[in-house]
């Protein structure tokens, strides 16, 4: 484990952390999670006067490139999450397959509003689907699988295509598989862990576009949430979002209040996204969950009257949260690695000039991530346009996401 000072002392910061009221600028925030959600939630505190200690196993990880502080030490070190919690008046987590042991010792030990309990139901689908279905809300059915019988079985209830997923761990399509017919259901179930593992089996919902809300809960239960996005996904992975999604006044709304009913049953404080599908006939399923900043929810940094990252550095110190407001259309694409150069070279030639003569104006947000591997989340960018038909218009012609 490493510590890595940076030009400020925080070690009065444990004297704040167990006291009531909000948390205000100039106090420290601890991060569990290094990435990019961490990054961009910093430069948002920063703006607002907080200080900023990350816990991370990675040297020079995005978010410890503008904090104050880094701890470089594995997720599961107790004595480092110790030593977040001496520095840090308020502890949020910035990606939920973090220690879920780790975040209920900092509890403990100080404010983690966002909680432990949050982050052990979304960390294990089968829980997540059960508490998002206590919340009254509708998910695509499911069979819980432990061995090929029991898959088999699943399939016979729920029928075919489906998805296998493994409960724990999964992220951009990472832990899962398509099933189509009966003959990949060993192979899939080998792939996913074999006989033993713990796995759900998903009726594969035929859903005309998939929307994502993200809802943010303040720890006095006022409840907001930020208008629905349209997302396209690659390969498992998120693509784009378009916001507004292109649906029905009446269906958006329908969507924000299925997130706000599940944020206020969770007891959420802070963000949380909540992925969906529509059908044709009108229906709405809960897809996942993620609690905290989350993909889709980045166009609102350029597009909206406030951001998604400092609404959740609002709702974890105690803050009044803001009534979001979308400010002008927007399509977010994503930058993956094989991206990187093309999008380089877009910029070197001028190509942003050109853009804004055709009435869109790119924002180009890269996350300091120094191995631009094929696949991995280097940055985004976002297309502020009255027309997000252009816009799309242009991503899919470019050259830079073939």
């Amino acid at each position: 484990m490493t510590e890595s000072p940076q030009t400020v002392d925080m070690a009065d910061g444990a004297r704040h952390a167990r006291r009531e009221g909000p948390v205000l600028p100039g106090a420290v925030i601890g991060v569990l999670g290094g990435g990019q959600l961490g990054r961009m939630l910093a430069l948002a505190g920063r703006a607002m006067g907080y200080r900023f200690a990350v816990l991370d196993p990675e040297p020079d990880c995005p978010c410890g490139q503008v904090a104050d502080w880094q701890i470089t030490a594995p997720y599961h070190d107790r004595d480092a999450a110790d030593r977040l919690a001496e520095r840090c008046d308020v502890i949020t987590y910035e990606f939920e397959n973090v220690d879920a042991g780790v975040a209920e010792r900092l509890e403990r030990r100080g404010r983690v509003p966002q909680g432990s309990r949050l982050l052990h139901t979304t960390q294990h689908r089968l829980r997540e689907k059960r508490a998002v279905e206590a919340a009254g809300a509708p998910v695509a059915p499911y069979r819980e699988v432990r061995s090929l019988s029991d898959l088999r079985a699943a399939v016979r209830d729920l029928g075919l295509p489906g998805v296998l997923k493994t409960v724990t761990g999964g992220y951009d399509g990472k832990g899962q598989r398509v099933i189509r017919a009966e003959e990949e259901l060993a192979g899939a179930l080998a792939a996913l862990g074999g006989e033993g593992a713990e796995l759900v089996y998903e009726q594969f919902v035929r859903f005309e576009r998939e929307l994502s809300v993200m809802a943010a809960r303040s720890q006095d239960g006022q409840t907001v949430s930020f208008p629905p996005t349209e997302n396209e996904h690659r390969d498992n992975i998120l693509h784009l979002s378009i916001a507004p999604a292109r649906i029905s006044r009446e269906m958006g709304e329908r969507a924000r209040r299925l997130a706000e009913t599940v944020a206020d049953a969770l007891g959420v404080v802070g963000l949380i996204g909540v992925e969906m599908f529509q059908t044709a006939d009108g229906g709405l399923y809960v897809n996942e969950l993620a609690p905290r900043p989350h993909n889709s929810g980045h166009y609102t940094m350029d597009a909206c009257n406030v951001s998604q990252f400092e609404q959740h550095v609002r709702a974890i110190c105690g803050l009044p949260l803001v009534e979001p407001k979308l400010l002008t259309p927007a399509v977010m694409v994503n930058v993956l690695g094989e991206h990187v150069e093309p999008l380089l070279r877009f910029l070197a030639r001028g190509g942003e000039r050109e853009l804004m003569k055709r009435g869109i104006t790119p924002k180009v947000h890269l996350y300091g991530k120094r191995e631009a591997r094929p696949k991995r989340k280097m940055g985004h960018v976002t297309l502020l346009a009255e027309d997000v038909g252009a816009a799309l218009d242009w991503v899919r012609t470019c050259g830079i996401w073939p």
